[in-house]
């Protein structure tokens, strides 16, 4: 996951995640990676307009997102 996530943020590509939180609740955000430091990484969360700091072993999925889906019709 962790390479998947590093090569993401390279591309600088917005991503599709699955994430489960500390509480155990399982959440779908959509981000862009700022920074990957040792177990966790922070980024851009679309769905809450905040950076936010995510576990990478708590990450469930992650799907880039295409370039159509961005604009908003």
């Amino acid at each position: 996951m962790k390479e998947q996530l590093i090569k993401a943020m390279q591309r600088n590509q917005f991503l599709n995640m699955m994430y489960m939180a500390k509480d155990g609740n399982v959440s779908k955000r959509r981000i862009k990676i700022i920074k990957i430091v040792g177990d966790s990484f922070q980024a851009y969360c679309f769905t809450k307009q905040a950076k936010r700091t995510f576990i990478i072993e708590n990450v469930l999925a992650v799907v880039p997102v295409i370039h159509k889906e961005r604009s908003v019709c």
